[in-house]
C-alpha cells in the first residue's frame, strides 16, 4: 500500500476546470446540503476582503475525497464548503469542466443540472435555496462592476487542499477517526506538513514531528514530556541549548511520529491532531489555563524566526491565525529549503519553553477576591511542588505578574498579542530577571506614551490602528523601547480622551488598566512593607495624593488584574443625565474621571444607581456583589471620594459625586500616572 498520500494544492480553477475532467460525486451516507446565507455570506465577505486586500492567495480548507477510478472521486470531507463554491461559480454565470453528482440522489441531480432555471417540480430545496442565497450574497457584497474581478480572484487565487485517498485505504477505520476528530484537517496541521516535507531525512522528520507534537499541548510544561526532558537541564528547570540549533538537539530514533501524510492522519490520529493526551498524573498536576492557543502562537514564533534572521516585513505580518498557512506560505517562499523548517522548530521549542516558563499562566481556578490565580512560576524537577516562583525576590515576583497580567487583561484576544512578541522577543535574548522587568516597565511606558498618547496611531473611537504597534516599536529589527513623543502632557491627554467639556470619542481598556499598575506601583513604592499607621504622615500624604481619605491598605495589598474586568462603568450614571439633565451633561459624565473598570456582572447588576447607591451596594460588608468585580484601585479611590462627600456637613443628599469631583479625580489620577 503506498502510505506517502498526496496533499495538493489547487486553485478552484483546478478544482472544477482541470484538464483531467474529473467528476466529485456526493455519496449517499454524505447529508443533504444545509449551508444557509449567513454561511455563505460570510465565505463570500472572506474572499471580497482578500480579494480587494490583493492577497496572493487566500486558503479555505480542505477536500478530501476517494479514488474511485475512471476520474471519479468520492468526496468524504468537505463537501458543504465543495458544493457552496459550485453554487457561486453559477451564480457568478461560469460554466464548469468538472461535474458535481450526488450518488442515488436523482432530486439533487436534477436540481444541480437545472441551475439556474428552477422550473422543475422535483427538486433539492437545499441546493435551490443554497444558490439563491448565493445570488443574493454576492449581489449585496459585490457591486455588479466588481464581479468578473471578484470571479477572477476566486478561481485563480483562492486555494483548497486537495488529499486524494487512494483506493487500497481502508474507508471504514477513515471513517471512525473523521467521526472522532471533526470534519477539517486543521490549518495548523497543513503548516506542519509543509514544514516537514522540506526536511531531507527520517531522523529530521521524527524530531520535528515530537517537538511539534509536545509544544501543541499548550495547558502543561514543555519539561514535564518525557521525550522533551533530554533539552533540559539543572532537574530539568533549564533550556540546555541557547545559542544552538535543531541539528544540536538530540534526536530520537524510537519516535512514534511519522511524517504527516494522511496515512499517518487516519492510522495514527493520537500522534498528530494536536490535542492533549496527557495520562500520567505529574503532567495532569502541573497543567494551567494558556494565554494563547497553538495557531496564534506558532504565528508568534514564525514572526520571532522572521525578524531574527531580518527578513520580517512587519506592515504585512499578521498574528491572526485566519493568515496561518498564508503567513508561512510567505516565510518558506523567502527562505525555502530543510533549514527554515529545522530553524522554525528550534526556535518553536525555545518559545513554548520561555511561554510556560517565564509568562504568566492562569491557575484552573475561578477569579476570587482573596487570591490572585495568575501563576509565574518555573518547573523543577527537584522542587517537592515540582513549580517555583520565577524570582525569588517577592518584591520583584509581584511586579512581574502584575505587569505581565496587565498586558493580559488588555489584550485577551488571542489574534491581538503584540505584547507577547516583544515579550518572547526579549527572552529569546535575555532572561536576565532584573532586565526583563524593567523591559516590561519600559514596554508599557512606550505603550501609554508613543501609542495611546499619539493621535496619529489611534483610529476613530481612540483604538490603535492595525500595525501602530509595530510601526512605533520595532525599529531597524529590534524592539526599541525609547520614549520618542514629546507631547506627553495632561493637556495632550485631555485633548485626546476629554476632560468633561465635550463627549469622549473613547477610552481604551489599556488606559485604565496601566493607571491601576501606576496606583498599585505607587503603593509599592511609598508605603508597602513599612507597616505605617492611620495617623503617620506617610500614609496620610498617600492617601492625599490619591485625592481621598484612608480606606486601608488591604485592597492595596490584594490587588491583581482580574480576568473579570471587562466593562466600563460611569460612576455617575446615564440615567441620571436624562432623568436630570440641568444637573449634569452628557458630555461631562463621558471622561477619564468618571469611569472605572469594573466586572461585567456587576455593571450590569447596578448600571443605573445612584453613586450613592453604588458605593453602598459594591462596599456591601456582607459580599453579596463579587468584590473582585470593583476591584479596580482606580474605582475604589472614586467611591471613597463619594464616601467622604456623603460624610461631608457641606454637601447635600444626592450630590456625593458631582462634577467638581469628576474633575478633580481626573487631575489627580492624570499626575499620578505622568509622575
Amino acid at each position: 500500500m503506498d502510505k506517502n498520500l498526496p496533499l495538493k494544492e489547487l486553485s478552484i480553477e483546478d478544482v472544477f476546470n482541470g484538464s483531467d475532467h474529473v467528476t466529485y460525486e456526493i455519496p449517499i451516507y454524505q447529508r443533504n446540503y444545509a449551508w444557509e446565507k449567513d454561511e455563505i455570506a460570510v465565505l463570500v465577505r472572506d474572499v471580497w476582503d482578500a480579494c480587494e486586500k490583493q492577497k496572493e492567495n487566500y486558503f479555505i480548507g480542505t477536500l478530501v475525497t476517494y479514488d474511485k477510478g475512471d476520474n471519479t472521486f468520492e468526496v468524504i470531507d468537505g463537501q458543504q464548503r465543495l458544493t457552496t463554491l459550485f453554487l457561486i461559480l453559477k451564480a457568478l454565470g461560469k460554466e464548469m469542466k468538472n461535474r458535481l453528482t450526488y450518488r442515488a440522489r436523482k432530486r439533487s441531480n436534477a436540481t444541480i443540472e437545472k441551475i439556474p432555471s428552477f422550473k422543475h417540480e422535483y427538486l433539492d430545496e437545499g441546493i435551490k435555496r443554497g444558490y439563491e442565497n448565493a445570488y443574493q450574497a454576492i449581489g449585496e457584497i459585490v457591486t455588479k462592476e466588481k464581479e468578473q474581478l471578484f470571479a477572477d480572484y476566486l478561481l485563480n487565487h483562492v486555494r483548497i487542499i486537495h488529499y486524494r485517498v487512494p483506493k487500497d485505504v481502508d474507508l471504514n477505520h477513515y471513517f471512525e477517526v473523521m467521526n472522532s476528530r471533526g470534519e477539517q484537517l486543521e490549518k495548523h496541521e497543513i503548516v506542519k506538513a509543509k514544514l516537514m516535507n522540506k526536511l531531507d531525512n527520517e531522523s529530521d522528520k521524527n524530531k520535528f514531528a515530537a517537538i511539534w507534537e509536545a509544544c501543541s499541548e499548550m495547558n502543561t510544561y514543555i519539561q514535564v514530556k518525557a521525550n522533551m526532558q533530554a533539552y533540559f537541564v539543572d532537574n530539568l528547570k533549564n533550556f540546555g541549548y541557547y545559542d544552538k540549533s535543531f541539528d544540536d538537539l538530540p534526536g530520537d530514533s524510537n519516535s512514534a511520529s511519522k511524517s504527516p501524510t494522511l496515512y499517518s492522519l487516519i492510522y495514527e490520529p493520537e500522534a498528530e491532531t494536536g490535542k492533549s493526551s496527557i495520562k500520567d498524573d505529574e503532567s495532569r498536576n502541573n497543567m494551567f489555563l494558556s494565554i494563547i492557543d497553538f495557531p496564534n502562537f506558532l504565528l508568534i514564533v514564525l514572526k520571532i524566526t522572521c525578524m531574527r534572521d531580518g527578513y520580517l516585513n512587519q506592515s504585512d505580518f499578521t498574528l491572526d491565525d485566519k493568515e496561518l498557512i498564508n503567513e508561512f506560505d510567505k516565510a518558506m517562499e523567502a527562505r525555502p529549503g530543510a533549514e527554515f523548517s529545522k530553524c522554525f522548530c528550534f526556535n518553536l521549542l525555545m518559545a513554548k519553553y520561555l511561554l510556560d516558563n517565564y509568562v504568566v499562566h492562569h491557575a484552573n481556578e475561578e477569579d476570587s477576591y482573596e487570591h490572585n490565580p495568575w501563576q509565574l512560576r518555573y518547573w523543577n524537577k527537584e522542587e517537592k511542588a515540582q513549580t517555583k516562583n520565577l524570582s525569588n525576590d517577592d518584591a520583584q515576583q509581584d511586579k512581574l505578574v502584575q505587569l505581565l497580567s496587565m498586558f493580559e487583561v488588555s489584550f485577551t484576544a488571542r489574534q491581538r498579542k503584540n505584547y507577547l512578541f516583544y515579550v518572547l522577543y526579549h527572552l529569546f535574548e535575555n532572561r536576565n530577571l532584573g532586565d526583563y522587568c524593567k523591559f516590561l516597565e519600559d514596554l508599557a511606558k512606550k505603550y501609554f506614551s508613543d501609542i495611546y498618547m499619539d493621535s496619529k496611531c489611534l483610529n476613530e473611537i481612540n483604538t490603535p490602528k492595525p500595525g501602530s504597534f509595530d510601526q512605533t516599536i520595532v525599529k531597524e529589527g529590534c524592539v526599541d523601547l525609547s520614549i520618542s513623543n514629546p507631547e506627553i502632557t495632561i493637556e495632550k491627554f485631555s485633548a485626546i480622551y476629554g476632560d468633561g467639556n465635550e463627549k469622549t470619542k473613547g477610552i481604551p481598556l489599556f488606559v485604565f488598566n496601566y493607571m491601576d499598575y501606576c496606583l498599585w506601583d505607587k503603593y509599592v513604592k511609598t508605603i508597602a512593607g513599612k507597616e505605617y499607621k492611620k495617623d503617620d504622615v506617610e500614609r496620610k500624604a498617600f492617601f492625599e495624593e490619591l485625592g481621598c481619605s484612608d480606606f486601608g491598605l488591604d485592597v492595596f495589598k490584594q490587588f491583581y488584574f482580574s480576568r473579570t474586568r471587562r466593562s466600563l462603568e460611569h460612576y455617575y450614571p446615564q440615567a441620571l443625565v436624562k432623568k436630570y439633565p440641568d444637573d449634569i451633561s452628557e458630555e461631562k459624565i463621558n471622561c477619564f474621571g468618571n469611569f472605572a473598570m469594573i466586572g461585567s456582572d456587576v455593571n450590569s447588576s447596578g448600571s443605573d444607581w445612584t453613586p450613592k447607591a453604588k458605593l453602598i451596594h459594591y462596599l456591601d460588608p456582607s459580599k453579596k456583589i463579587r468584590q473582585v468585580g470593583v476591584a479596580s484601585l482606580k474605582f475604589r479611590i472614586m467611591m471613597q471620594m463619594c464616601h467622604d462627600n456623603d460624610v461631608s456637613a457641606s454637601r447635600k443628599d444626592g450630590q456625593e459625586w458631582m462634577f467638581e469631583d469628576i474633575q478633580k479625580h481626573q487631575m489627580q489620577m492624570l499626575n499620578i500616572i505622568f509622575g
